[in-house]
Parts: structure tokens; sequence; C-alpha cells
């Protein structure tokens, strides 16, 4: 009975799934001869009948749990079962809809609940279209790259020499740069002769480490000024290792003084090494350590300090107004007065520039030159004379 039934609808058993055959054999009734039955397999072959195969495209899946087989389920429902998937569903939910699962016989063969970014509620997420960047994306930012290093090649220079060599030798040696500098000058300076400290210094740039003084293409600046004006008090903001207060201090006229302030101790520490190293004591210059906001209010009570003639700014870039500012407000500029202030361009002084230019108290001029022992990398020094309140 079986066989002639297999054979009947044998014709249209391969349009019909795996899932759905295997209902409707289940469905008819036992044969009547009373030899046993060999034991279902998972796929059952039937005499006379071709179960079609999946196509190609389709991967095989293996069946689920006996609790979503086809027996379990019902033939009343394999027909509800059957619907064909849309156009865009994927190849793995196709060849499940095929076999008449439901939603959740699909999360038990897949192994997880449904995924809520897929639309066939498979667990495996939809890729990120910006996960990868395409290998042409990458290089046309090449040429972009290269201009950027050529073209700052000289500050990437200058960030290695200033702040990498720095770090990597005071953590080997552990004595600091400014010491390491003034070590280099007694093994090499003569004592007592000034120009000679000032070339030691510029050699140790060159050549070993990077300091920030004022250096010798705009230290020449600075002695011309000061020779022009030949003042008899000089105020020096921002004393470092004392390059500039040794610069300032050899093109004095007798009789003169300079007041040199610096914030920092130890660099303080180094600076009085070195201007007693050049030769000049305590009468021609006078080293006081403070914040200069602190130290230019007691300027005229604590230093004797009433009028400076020239003022030398080489301390923070952002301190420049602040410190013009309370030199005006406690009237510690003379007339005619002339105020330099070093690196206004690199790494610049714009509010400092821009008040000395709209104010209406100077005449400002800026002298073009370079960074100190980097000569591509354009600096320069303001010059102000101060006219008084006008």
């Amino acid at each position: 009975m079986q066989d002639m039934g297999c054979r009947m609808w044998g014709t249209g058993a391969a349009k019909l799934g795996q899932g759905e055959c295997e209902g409707l054999c289940q469905a008819l009734p036992p044969p009547s001869s009373p030899t046993a039955q060999p034991p279902r397999t998972t796929q059952p072959q039937h005499r006379g009948l071709l179960v079609p195969p999946l196509p190609p495209e389709h991967p095989r899946v293996p069946w689920p749990s006996s609790d979503y087989s086809p027996a379990a389920l019902g033939a009343s429902k394999l027909p509800q079962q059957r619907q064909s998937p849309g156009r865009g569903t994927p190849r793995r939910c196709r060849a499940l809809s095929a076999h008449g699962m439901s939603e959740s016989c699909r999360a038990s063969t897949l192994g997880g609940p449904p995924h809520p970014s897929m639309p066939c509620g498979g667990p495996f997420p939809q890729p990120h279209p910006f996960t990868m960047v395409s290998p042409a994306i990458a290089l046309a930012f090449l040429p972009f790259l290269v201009t950027l290093l050529i073209r700052y090649r000289h500050y990437l220079v200058l960030l290695y020499r200033a702040v990498l060599v720095v770090w990597l030798r005071d953590r080997l040696t552990g004595v600091p740069r400014e010491q390491r500098a003034f070590q280099y000058l007694l093994a090499h300076a003569i004592p007592g002769d000034p120009r000679h400290i000032l070339q030691t210094f510029d050699q140790w740039c060159y050549c070993c480490e990077h300091l920030s003084s004022v250096g010798p293409i705009k230290g020449r600046i600075v002695e011309r000024l000061l020779y022009e004006r030949a003042p008899l008090r000089v105020l020096e903001l921002g004393t470092y290792c004392g390059y500039g207060t040794v610069l300032l201090a050899q093109g004095l006229p007798p009789g003169a003084h300079l007041y040199t302030v610096e914030l920092d101790p130890r660099h303080a520490a180094v600076a009085e090494k070195v201007i007693r190293l050049a030769g000049f004591d305590e009468q021609t210059v006078e080293l006081i350590v403070g914040p200069s906001e602190e130290v230019i209010p007691r300027l005229r009570e604590k230093h004797g300090l009433l009028k400076a003639d020239f003022v030398f700014m080489d301390h923070w870039k952002r301190c420049y107004l602040r410190d013009l500012q309370l030199l005006e407000t406690h009237q510690l500029l003379a007339e005619g007065a002339t105020i330099l202030a070093d690196n206004v361009l690199f790494p610049g002084a714009p509010h400092f520039l821009q008040y000395a230019k709209t104010c209406g108290k100077y005449r400002c001029k800026v002298h073009r030159a370079s960074l100190e022992y980097f000569h591509a990398i354009p600096d320069g020094i303001a010059e102000l004379c101060y006219t008084g309140n006008r």
C-alpha cells in the first residue's frame, strides 16, 4: 500500500521539500506485512521515491532535535510552514525556509537566539561598512603625508632634539640638561672670558643638545641695540642658564647694573655659576629668584630699581603681556625705554604684539631672524620704544 502511494505521488515528490516528504510518508498507514520495519534514519529512503537534493548553492543544514521534527509538528502544519522567502533573504535562510522550519527551529539549528541585526534572525551580525578601509583610500593620503613631512621636517628635527633626546639623556644619566651644559662649559670654556663662554654655549647647542637661549644670530641684534642705547638700568625677565645674562652684561657701559629674574631655582643655581664663571660679580649682575608677577611689584622697594632703561624678555611667552602691563602699572619704565621680546614669531606672542601695536604707548618693530640653532625655522625679536601715556 505504501509502495503504491509512493508511486502515485512520486511524480510530484520532486517539487516537495525533504521535510514534507518525510511527514507525508509517516502519515501513511503501516504495511500489512507482519515483518518488522527497520529503524527510521535521519534521511528515510523510500522505494520508488526520489528525494530531490538541495540545490548546489544551498548548504546542507543538519536536522534539528526531535521536538521540531515534522512528525512532532504534524502534517497539518506543513502547508503553513512552506513559505517562499523574499528575494533579499540570505542563502542559509532560504534553505531553512525550503525545509519548512519556523523561527524557533532556525534558532535551534543555527545554535543561538535570533540576532536583531540580521533579517533572517541568525546569530551572525552583518559587517559594518566602515570596519575595513580600502587600500586605495589609504594610498590616496600618502602624498599628503609625504608633503607634510617634507614641509615640516625642521620642526620634527626640533621636536627630536629638544624633547626626545633630552628626555632620554635625563633618564639615562640622572643629570638635568642645564647641569650637563655647565659641565661642558667647565671643561671647554675659558673662565673670565664672556665671549668665549657664549661661543662654548653655542657649540654645545649645535653639536650636543638644544638649549632655549637667544642664540648667536639674535644675540647680535641684542648687542647692537644695547650699544646704541647704552642703558644704565637693565632688567632681564627669564635668566634660564645665564646665556642672555652674560650677553647683556658684556655690553653694559661702566657703572650700569643688570637685574635678572628667574622662576626656577634649579635654573637659577646653574645661571649663577655661569655668570660668576664669566667674571661678573653681584655689583654688576643681581640674580633674583621668584615669579615675575611677584618680583616686579617689589623691584623699587626691595631691589632699588627706580626706572628701567632697557628690558629684555625671554621667559614664558604667555607672560609677556602681563609683565609689560605690570611694568606700566608700577611705573618702572623710563621715558624712551627699550623693550626687547624674544621668540615673538615662534612659538609666538600674538597678544603681546597686538597690544604693543594698538595701545598707543610704544613704537613697535619686529626684527626678523631665525630660531636659535635652527636656521630653517623663522623667528624674530620685537623692539618696543616706550613713549609714555598719551
